[in-house]
């Protein structure tokens, strides 16, 4: 019998059958195609009339044509040897021989199922449907997509004489054509979405095509991929809703200072510099997750430089202004808020970098308000940097240059969709496959709301960061320019927390560990588990995951990590008792605003700010 259309899948104890596939009423069936081709149409308007009307030009060239050069280069090794490349083929023609032995065999009805040539990663949720095992075609198709993905994989990996960076992109390019490719990202090759569709009589088509009509239209012209419902969400409201007032306001940064939520506060103030290339709030998702408002709770008077979304009028600020103008800004404001010079600083990815940047340069000035450092998932050594190192090199790097000088700023889409693309079997196939080929509405998820929260990037800004940091890892080499001064971070002595998380795809864990050994004073290295986000925003009542400790990050990583001690769940007690050891002396809870006028309520304006 086939499935009922509304059960989702086949029942595992049940044969397939063809009548499952097979459409139930023609007429309306036919009825919903004309309607999707309506909708497509819609679709395709959204993406032209920008064009047309000269609001958008495509840049879709570049990366292709990056790509296919990458390719060349990895082609060029295997068909230099006659005899290498006929190995390789070789290898690929005998995966397919043993799927076509195990498509014949599964045919066989008294034949035993036959072992899978090569079997999905763990983890892998594509293809968990029982038609992709017991059905022969689907079954056929998903192992000759496997042993074809996993060779392309293995010819980068065994392609000897590539330098590391070519070798990097061209990991990286094959593993998202794979992922484009895959069978279950298409109706008739993905037998829930087929099943679906016939059940349906295309009805999820036709929803599917309004909302890619809709998500062009959204993104004035580029597809804006949705990956939650953001309609129950509002910053201020369910979200960002620590208490606090803007108590200082640049042309790039508003300072905000958090009301306290003891009778005594730490002496020392606490001032987190966020990265810009996200909003800030990501520490102050909702009252469960927000690490700002744990920090207040456990005694620290918080403050928090949330920065400008910025346009054409901030093209010239680069990595000097974001520290006069936001840094330095907020330790010149918290002084005036509250009267207090010493301060313990965190910085969280790119605001970490430009925070360790910031302190090299104030030891060259003679500026020593930051008493200790605590670094969140930071990379001041870029030698292992990461998927986000596959888009930059020189070429890569004056495309950019080009596209911002523009406009004076990169599109916010720009980088939202890079750093998709670092996980895009997790953050754009499924939700492609989920909103337009089932045409399912995403669920509410105030993280995912906050990923699609996307900033613009400032022109020279971006530049510097790229260029300095990506490009020719200046800042732990000791020859960042920044005012005038050559800056090393072995002049930055003041206590560190470096605090790094094991399966970070952004700043991983290795190269935040050898970043350790350029600072000039004491570091406590601390490794988180899972990732960029999780394991940074883990509070201790939810319970999960772990951190390790290991003394000095000195030697091989491999041997710290051998030597290290694990501990069940948030690291973030631990890093209150180092910052309690370093000063714990406590005064007066602190009113914001009691000392100088503010300028609203918290989060401000500038966060509100969206592309």
């Amino acid at each position: 019998m086939s499935k009922t259309p509304d059960s989702g899948q086949a029942e595992d104890d049940e044969p397939s059958t063809v009548e499952q596939y097979l459409v139930k009423d023609p007429e309306r069936f036919a009825l919903n195609m004309a309607r999707m081709v309506e909708q497509a149409g819609k679709a395709a308007s959204a993406w032209a009339e920008p064009r047309e009307r000269g609001e958008v030009r495509d840049h879709v060239a570049e990366p292709v044509v990056d790509m296919v050069k990458t390719f060349s280069k990895l082609s060029e090794y295997w068909l230099a040897d006659p005899q290498r490349a006929l190995e390789a083929q070789t290898r690929l023609f005998a995966g397919y021989m043993t799927v076509w032995a195990n498509a014949i065999q599964r045919v066989n009805p008294n034949a035993e199922g036959p072992d899978d040539a090569v079997k999905p990663e763990r983890g892998d949720k594509r293809f968990q449907d029982p038609e992709w095992g017991r059905n022969a075609f689907f079954d056929f198709l998903k192992q000759a997509y496997l042993v074809t993905s996993r060779w392309a994989s293995e010819l980068v990996e065994h392609a000897e004489g590539l330098d590391e960076h070519t070798r990097h992109k061209a990991s990286f390019y094959v593993k998202q054509v794979s992922n484009a490719i895959s069978p279950s990202n298409f109706i008739l090759t993905n037998p829930e979405l087929f099943r679906e569709t016939v059940a349906s009589n295309g009805e999820n088509l036709v929803r599917g095509m309004k909302m890619l009509a809709e998500d062009i239209a959204a993104g004035k012209g580029d597809l804006k991929l949705r990956q939650a419902d953001y309609s129950p969400f509002e910053i201020g409201k369910n979200i960002a809703t620590t208490p606090g007032k803007v108590v200082g306001r640049s042309d790039v940064a508003e300072i905000i200072q958090y009301e306290a939520a003891t009778e005594t506060v730490l002496k020392r103030p606490l001032l987190i510099c966020p990265p810009w290339i996200n909003k800030f709030y990501i520490l102050d998702l909702n009252a469960q997750k927000s690490f700002i408002r744990w920090a207040i709770e456990q005694g620290h008077t918080v403050f928090v430089i949330s920065w400008i979304n910025p346009d054409e009028r901030h093209g010239a600020k680069n990595w000097e202004a974001y520290i006069r103008e936001g840094l330095q800004y907020g330790l010149d404001t918290i002084e005036k808020a509250i009267g207090e010079r010493d301060v313990n600083a965190i910085g969280y990815c790119v605001g970490g970098t430009l925070l360790a940047a910031a302190l090299a340069l104030m030891a060259k000035e003679g500026d020593d308000r930051i008493k200790s450092a605590t670094f969140f998932t930071t990379q001041v050594d870029f030698t292992y940097a990461g998927d986000l190192k596959v888009f930059v090199d020189e070429e890569q790097v004056a495309a950019v240059e080009k596209s911002m000088n523009e406009k004076g700023y990169l599109d916010g889409t720009k980088m939202a969709t890079a750093f998709n693309m670092l996980r895009s079997g997790d953050l754009i196939w499924p939700y492609f496959v989920n909103n337009y080929m089932r045409g399912k509405e995403p669920l509410p998820f105030d993280l995912l709301y906050w990923n699609a929260d996307s900033t613009r990037m400032a022109a020279a800004n971006h530049s510097f960061y790229l260029r300095n940091c990506y490009l020719e890892n200046n800042l732990s080499r000791g020859t960042m320019e920044l005012a005038g001064h050559t800056v090393s971070l072995g002049d930055v002595t003041i206590p560190i927390y470096n605090l790094a998380s094991r399966e970070d795809h952004i700043a991983p864990a290795l190269s935040v560990f050898l970043g350790s050994k350029f600072f000039g004073g004491e570091v406590e290295y601390v490794m988180a588990g899972s990732g960029h986000i999780a394991g940074v925003v883990n509070p201790p009542a939810s319970n999960k995951y772990q951190y390790w400790t290991s003394g000095a990050p000195t030697g091989d990583f491999a041997q710290w990590i051998a030597n290290a001690t694990e501990h069940p769940g948030s690291w973030w007690p631990h890093w209150q008792s180092w910052i309690e050891a370093k000063d714990n002396t406590r005064v007066p809870a602190r009113k914001p605003g009691k000392h100088m006028k503010t300028l609203g309520d918290a989060p401000g304006t500038y966060v509100k700010v969206r592309v």
